[in-house]
């Protein structure tokens, strides 16, 4: 006796994200007056500027970056790195630090580039150490400081001694008490080798593709942070710092967390806020390429949430404390 067989079943649409892209797109354009009145609130346009402002200015970044990456691993071999690095991780960190003069980026081109010398098998340390240095030492970023400080030439230096020294000290700090746990497996999967020109180059693509997917979207939380904190910190508030060199200090520090400015624009920033000493201001330069919301962001997705939540309030610590004893001894009092 034949069985009959059950009939097809009808397959159930699946709605995926471009469908939800073309539905929103004409929701929008059928209540644009609608929304465009509701959405006309001056917090909102201030916000929606910072937010934008943030994401254009570290997107470039973060391609360079992402592309760094990628050629690292395409191009370089494994042990290459650990080669060229002494052996010793304390002795490794001042020389990955000044290698952050090669790389012209902010924060965001050189966290894919950490995990990537990571993979390759450099020690944490030295890599940590290259990833808070290279946004601060680099050429650009000096360049850009001289021109904001044409007056204070020594600003420029108080700048490069104090973000280096930041780099190395907490290099060494992880060198000392880190722990390999505390990152992602991701951050330390080492990459094999790849042979033959035509793989490179598919190697080279993947991974920078990779990077920038994961990095993308963890820029764009930190920008979208760093906007609802602009809106909600009066300016106001900066008035009343000219005569406090602590409080100074303080609010300065944590503003260069909440602004999260490209490290080539923070300068500018900086030198416009009247009647601020200069110390305070140098930790704002300091401690803004180290830690800031977007770079938090960026680390939680490269290393892992509990590598974030132990480096990044450490980093705020030393930077701070490098910032000021830097400052202390070339600005001054002034």
């Amino acid at each position: 006796m034949t069985e009959i067989a059950d009939p097809p079943r009808a397959r159930r649409p699946v709605i995926t994200s471009l469908e939800v892209l073309c539905g929103l797109l004409v929701v929008a354009a059928v209540f644009q007056g609608q929304l465009s009145a509701l959405l006309d609130v001056p917090a909102l346009r201030t916000g929606s500027t910072v937010f934008v402002a943030v994401c254009v200015q570290a997107m470039p970044f973060l391609v360079l970056g992402v592309l760094v990456s990628g050629l690292i691993a395409a191009f370089v071999p494994p042990g290459a790195l650990r080669r060229w690095l002494p052996a010793s991780p304390a002795a490794a960190v001042p020389v990955a630090g000044v290698a952050g003069i090669a790389l012209p980026g902010c924060e965001c081109a050189s966290v894919p580039v950490a995990r990537r010398l990571m993979q390759q098998g450099v020690a944490p340390a030295a890599a940590l150490a290259f990833l808070l240095a290279a946004p601060a030492v680099n050429p650009i970023v000096l360049v850009s400081t001289v021109v904001a400080f044409p007056d204070e030439p020594l600003m420029v230096l108080a700048r490069f001694l104090g973000s280096l020294l930041t780099a190395c000290v907490m290099g060494w700090l992880w060198a000392r008490l880190g722990k390999a746990e505390w990152l992602a497996e991701r951050a330390l999967h080492r990459v094999e080798a790849h042979r033959g020109s035509g793989s490179r180059w598919v190697v080279f693509a993947e991974s920078a593709r990779h990077d920038l997917v994961e990095a993308g979207g963890f820029l764009v939380l930190g920008g979208l942070t760093s906007a609802v904190f602009n809106v909600v910190v009066p300016a106001s508030w900066l008035e009343s710092l000219g005569g406090q060199l602590v409080l100074g200090v303080l609010v300065m520090a944590v503003l260069a967390v909440v602004l999260a400015l490209c490290s080539e624009a923070d300068a500018f920033v900086v030198a416009s806020m009247p009647g601020l000493p200069l110390i305070p201001k140098l930790v704002f330069l300091v401690v803004g390429p180290a830690v800031d919301l977007k770079l938090i962001a960026l680390q939680s997705g490269a290393f892992g949430r509990r590598f974030a939540a132990r480096f990044a309030p450490a980093t705020f610590v030393v930077a701070i404390g490098c910032a000021v004893g830097v400052g202390a001894l070339l600005l001054g009092g002034s």
